[in-house]
């Protein structure tokens, strides 16, 4: 019989010697080990007991070890079965992109599972971030950060709301990127261009965008904004969508001197200048009003008092302690509802309003907006027709292609 056995994984556990400690462009011990989690006996033991047997500490800084692939039941995959998915097959459907974007969102601590099913759900994601940062380009046309950029002071409040928003994404992903949570990064930054700026920054956005005079300083606040958010985006997408990151960089606004390449830059860092705790309370405040407004928008649309939104008219009475907070303005709450009209009362009783449970003593009512929709920006306004050679524009778009007509 035979006694003179080594260790069949003798061979892969002083793998670390030498690869690492041949090579001048390597360093031992190694960053990380990466494996199956049938390695925690196996690989991983064995370069452990070698690399502390002769140099007394672990071969590596750290280890990930990860699940298996399965397929959308979360069995094994097996050509018999006929479940098996091959990368080339994702690739020549999806494209490249949608494969790493599945490998970066799933939770590799557990087996990982794909199916067609996964696979148009992560498509709609993708083209979620697509189209949002697609849009934000797409307004930046007419920027040069080098001579339009307004200074962080002289910015519209909710513009530097958005970039407060921004800090929170960078922070929170450069942790789950630290932590190697890249599933954390992807659900991070799906739910941002999703919700802080689909849902909410963006769409309240359009207006001054595209009805701004085009150097105003209101639209180049905007602008300014976009720019800094877009710019973050990019840098945090990069290690994932790396030719989607490529793409939207090789057409932003930035000086000739910048790095050529996405990949040749840093994630980005927090601002702390942008960090301005009292202006987000009560922008919150605002957000939580904003979400009581489109309550009481939506029954008076089932009701059929309006149509669109811009079709409506706001009447809000607010208690006096939420007011403190708000301090609301009827322009600037016109816009963030997206309506034609606000007005306020002092506290008191609205009738046919809507009466919110979630901010107690607010009152909402909605009313058809007055005057005709303007066919420049679509709000409805009585000024719409007082001018006789634009009859069918309000007095504010007026004013607007009055400065055009002045610059030309």
């Amino acid at each position: 019989k035979e006694q003179d056995i080594v260790d069949v994984w003798f061979d892969s556990g002083v793998s670390h010697t030498a690869v690492l400690e041949s090579r001048d462009y390597l360093s031992w011990p190694a960053d990380m080990y990466l494996e199956g989690s049938d390695q925690h006996r196996g690989w991983f033991h064995s370069a452990l007991l070698t690399a502390t047997g002769t140099r007394g500490r672990a071969p590596y800084e750290s280890v990930l070890t990860h699940g298996f692939v399965v397929d959308g039941k979360g069995e094994k995959m097996a050509k018999s079965k006929g479940n098996v998915i091959a990368p080339n097959e994702i690739i020549e459907r999806y494209g490249s992109e949608i494969l790493r974007l599945w490998v970066a969102a799933s939770d590799y601590q557990d087996d990982v599972r794909i199916s067609e099913r996964i696979l148009k759900q992560l498509t709609d994601a993708y083209r979620r971030i697509r189209n949002t940062s697609r849009f934000m380009l797409g307004n930046l046309g007419d920027f040069d950060p080098e001579t339009d950029a307004i200074p962080y002071e002289s910015m519209q409040k909710i513009d530097r709301f958005a970039l407060y928003r921004l800090q929170g994404l960078v922070r929170q992903t450069r942790t789950a990127y630290k932590a190697f949570e890249f599933h954390a990064v992807y659900h991070e930054l799906y739910n941002y261009c999703t919700l802080d700026l689909g849902a909410f920054y963006l769409d309240v956005l359009k207006d001054r965008l595209y009805t701004s005079p085009a150097r105003s300083t209101a639209r180049r606040s905007a602008q300014t904004a976009l720019n800094t958010i877009l710019d973050a985006v990019v840098r945090l997408m990069a290690p994932i969508l790396v030719f989607t990151a490529e793409e939207l960089w090789a057409h932003m606004p930035r000086s000739d001197a910048g790095p050529t390449s996405i990949h040749l830059t840093q994630l980005p860092e927090v601002n702390e200048d942008f960090l301005d705790d009292e202006l987000a309370g009560r922008w919150k405040s605002v957000l939580m009003l904003r979400g009581e407004v489109s309550k009481a928008l939506e029954e008076a649309r089932g009701r059929k008092i309006i149509g669109h939104a811009l079709d409506a008219a706001v009447t809000l009475s607010i208690p006096e302690e939420f007011s403190a907070v708000v301090k609301p303005n009827a322009d600037e709450l016109r816009t963030v509802f997206i309506v034609s009209n606000v007005n306020i009362v002092a506290n008191e009783g609205l009738s046919d309003a809507y009466q919110s449970s979630k901010i107690p003593g607010l009152s909402i009512r909605i009313d058809p907006a007055p005057g005709e929709k303007c066919e420049r920006c679509w709000i409805h306004s009585p000024s719409v027709g007082s001018d006789g050679l634009h009859k069918t524009i309000c007095a504010r778009c007026l004013k607007v292609l009055n400065a055009v007509e002045t610059v030309t």
